[in-house]
């Protein structure tokens, strides 16, 4: 490193993060190879201070080591501080002084990061040292904060639907003569189909990636540096270069693409992918940009290749969903992380880091979390993220572990997701009203209660479902809280026809699993 400086001063210390691996990214607009140097850290803090799982890790610093072969090979100087590099550990701070102290650049340039944290770490730093920090507008997405404010200006309420609808319009896409294709905006009431008791058939395997050189030296570094963190390594098949990422958005929209939106919702024992992209951590590093997934997507059905149905969900979890949650994540931290509108307090039980568990759900998704780094949306919402929220867990815990545990986790679309959508903390910014059921939605959906212990129907005695149980109970503690809510008049309603010895049988044993995790 003191080798380049000593060749040629530098002018711009560009930094990348571990989240900004795309070649055509801001922080090189007027980049020349001889003046300007890319900085790029492996710092332990990144992966500890929420207790990462490997898969996470491996993903993060597999693609970070690609990209930065990936520049050299481009003619850019890259100055790479490794992990082995520092026994000790360190922190993005550090080694962004570290580099400065060396380097002594005229100037810091860097797309604005993905999280409040490192935003605000890098924003000090740079004050403290005196060196000018450029923060470039992040072109991989499609929509900015800026006008995300413009369209919640004036607004009592958002909703991702209207958000929706106004980057469809916006973008074209979808569209036919000013209309949605198909004259309908959403597909949602065709897109939550079930598979029948022989479960999915002739499902198509996932396009498998082989770790290279590279990545195998991350994953023996991962498993040596980071032995005690959760997870496994030995099913490690990510993409983790811009072409491996192409690859996998070819295979989804080949062969998943058109059973996706009817089966989107719906779950199977041991089978963690279904009809589902494995694109999201690509795309969440920018190593895929979102306009080539949505126009492959789009391309499929205009071609007769895919549904709408199909393709109308995937583009809305693109196109809507995504930039929805990272609009309201940079619109109300820092304070977001720390909201929690039902005074939730009890802890995350130890189970979601093991997945050691009677409950057939939740040892499922837990289990294929802890494997794969992967659980779809539904797996998150509707079992790990449902049970924490019928059992009253800390909202800030519950976000750490999401943020934790997925390979595809950046703090702007995780905490939104968590915090407000599964957890319902921030009082309905992110959803009109919790996402609550009982185990009978994860019988209906899945065939995980077949062979489990509990009884889906049953809310009380030795083989009730703690998912049941937990749902009345939670009913009954918020009732009035969520009284004024139109949305959950048909589930309060519910709750009235239950006798006064009933809920007391109910909040008995709501108490005896709540006193389990607590002991």
């Amino acid at each position: 490193m003191s080798q380049l400086k000593q060749e040629t001063p530098v002018r711009h210390l560009v930094i990348v993060l571990g989240d900004q691996l795309n070649a055509d990214s801001a922080s090189f607009d007027g980049f020349d190879n001889d003046r300007d140097l890319v900085l790029m850290i492996e710092a332990d803090e990144e992966s500890t201070h929420v207790w990462s799982t490997k898969p996470r890790i491996a993903v993060f610093l597999a693609a970070m080591r690609h990209f930065r072969d990936a520049l050299r090979d481009n003619g850019r100087r890259v100055s790479y501080r490794a992990l082995e590099e520092s026994p000790e550990g360190g922190s993005l701070s550090q080694g962004l002084a570290e580099a400065i102290a060396e380097h002594s650049p005229e100037r810091l340039i860097v797309v604005h990061p993905g999280e409040y944290r490192v935003l605000h770490a890098l924003r000090t730093q740079a004050g403290k040292l005196g060196v000018p920090l450029d923060v470039r507008a992040d072109r991989h997405f499609l929509s900015t904060p800026e006008e995300f404010a413009e369209h919640a200006s004036g607004r009592k309420q958002l909703r991702m639907e209207y958000f929706y609808r106004e980057m469809r319009k916006r973008h074209g896409v979808l569209m036919e003569d000013g209309e949605p294709a198909g004259g309908d905006w959403n597909y949602d009431k065709e897109n939550r189909g079930s598979f029948s008791k022989r479960g999915p058939r002739d499902l198509p395997a996932p396009h498998r990636f082989r770790a290279d050189k590279v990545t195998k030296q991350v994953l023996e570094l991962v498993n040596d540096r980071f032995g005690q963190h959760p997870g496994e390594l030995d099913t490690f098949d990510w993409p983790v270069t811009a072409k491996e990422a192409k690859v996998a958005l070819r295979d989804f929209i080949k062969h998943r693409l058109s059973d996706f939106g009817e089966y989107q919702d719906a779950m199977w024992t041991d089978e963690p992918w279904l009809y589902h992209s494995r694109i999201s951590a690509a795309m969440n590093l920018k190593l895929l940009d979102p306009r080539d997934a949505i126009g492959a997507a789009v391309q499929a059905y205009e071609s007769g290749d895919a549904p709408l149905n199909s393709v109308e969900g995937f583009v809305r979890q693109i196109l809507g969903w995504r930039e929805y949650v990272r609009g309201v994540y940079w619109m109300h931290m820092p304070e977001y992380l720390n909201r929690n509108a039902l005074h939730a307090r009890a802890p995350l039980p130890d189970f979601y880091w093991t997945g050691e568990t009677d409950m057939q759900c939740l040892r499922q998704a837990i289990g294929q979390t802890l494997r794969h780094g992967y659980a779809h949306h539904i797996q998150r919402l509707m079992v790990t993220g449902l049970y924490a929220l019928l059992l009253g867990v800390d909202p800030k815990q519950v976000h750490e572990w999401y943020l934790a545990v997925y390979v595809d986790a950046v703090e702007w679309v995780e905490l939104p997701n968590s915090l407000g959508m599964s957890q319902y903390a921030d009082g309905g910014v992110m959803a009109s009203k919790p996402y609550i059921a009982s185990g009978k939605y994860i019988k209906r959906m899945s065939n995980y209660c077949q062979g489990c212990r509990f009884n889906p129907d049953v809310a009380v005695g030795e083989d009730a479902c703690p998912f049941t149980t937990l749902y009345w109970d939670f009913l009954d503690r918020h009732q009035e809280k969520l009284s004024g809510n139109n949305r959950m008049r048909m589930q309060l309603k519910n709750l009235e026809r239950k006798s006064s010895d009933e809920l007391k049988e109910i909040r008995r044993q709501a108490e005896q699993l709540k006193g389990a995790v607590e002991s």
